[in-house]
């Protein structure tokens, strides 16, 4: 093993879709091309948003596109402990605290800090936690769409760390888990770019490191919306990973031949594995539709 870390983290709020699969296929080809070691972590904090079955589906899905994992399962609704104790060193620095505003007083704008010098107690009240911010840019160095900077205090402003109703923003799981299993490279899709900033705060601020960010451009659809359950994205299945798994290697700037369409896909992947470059592949998101 080289020390390269990689993992793949879904929402099991549905099944798997081609977007989900790309996001997988590009994370374990380019762990695998350096000799790392992949893992696969449920982010399932969100417990109300969970879909049952779908956390069976996915791991009956990544079987079948032959993408094994390294070590066991990791599940955030399991992890809340650690989430605690990360909440708790911050607050022990006063760099949180107990907030009462909604998203509805709030608006569409940078949180203005309105509850900062507020000193509001937990007693009673179902208050969340914010984490204090700066205007000093957060720059993220990354491998696919380049340098991005942003300004968290007037992007965002304060950002929450613990919801009002007790479950954890994907923000603190998500360092924390990282951190955790000693995660070097996190490749995912570049709508999640726009959070990274927030993140390597909170990696500075717990004295965490920060690993090499790979955001992948998004499949949109025919109509030029993210595939999302939302928008109803086919899922991929044991029936069609073939064909999603040939098409997941175009999509992401490589060639296939064309004689292996349906393809085992250990087959795929070993083709792939010597041909990988994150350079080949286009930053911009684009429509690729996966044939039926």
């Amino acid at each position: 093993m080289t020390g390269v870390v990689g993992r793949f983290a879904p929402s099991p709020t549905g099944p798997l879709h081609f977007g989900s699969v790309v996001t997988a296929v590009a994370s374990y080809v380019d762990v695998h091309a350096q000799g790392g070691q992949w893992l696969l972590r449920i982010d399932d904090v969100d417990l109300p948003r969970i879909e049952r079955g779908a956390t069976a589906g996915i791991l009956t899905t990544l079987e079948a596109l032959s993408l094994p994992w390294d070590g066991q399962v990791i599940y955030q609704s399991a992890r809340g402990a650690a989430y605690a104790e990360a909440l708790a060193k911050l607050e022990a620095r006063q760099l949180i605290y107990r907030c009462q505003c909604s998203r509805k007083t709030i608006g569409p704008r940078a949180y203005p800090g309105t509850c900062r010098a507020k000193r509001l107690r937990g007693d009673g009240a179902c208050l969340a936690w914010r984490v204090k911010v700066d205007d000093e840019p957060v720059v993220v160095d990354d491998v696919v769409q380049g340098r991005y900077a942003q300004q968290l205090a007037s992007h965002c402003g304060d950002f929450v760390l613990r919801r009002a109703d007790g479950v954890y923003a994907y923000h603190l799981a998500t360092v924390v888990d990282d951190a955790w299993s000693g995660v070097t490279q996190v490749t995912r899709g570049s709508d999640l770019l726009e959070s990274t900033p927030r993140q390597i705060h909170l990696q500075r601020l717990l004295g965490l490191p920060t690993p090499r960010y790979a955001h992948l451009p998004v499949v949109l659809d025919t109509h030029g919306d993210k595939l999302s359950k939302q928008t109803h994205a086919p899922a991929v299945t044991p029936a069609n990973a073939a064909t999603a798994m040939f098409h997941a290697l175009a999509f992401l700037g490589l060639a296939p031949p064309p004689e292996s369409l349906g393809a085992d896909c250990g087959q795929l992947l070993a083709w792939a594995l010597p041909r990988w470059s994150l350079a080949a592949i286009e930053p911009a998101a684009r429509a690729y539709a996966l044939p039926a």
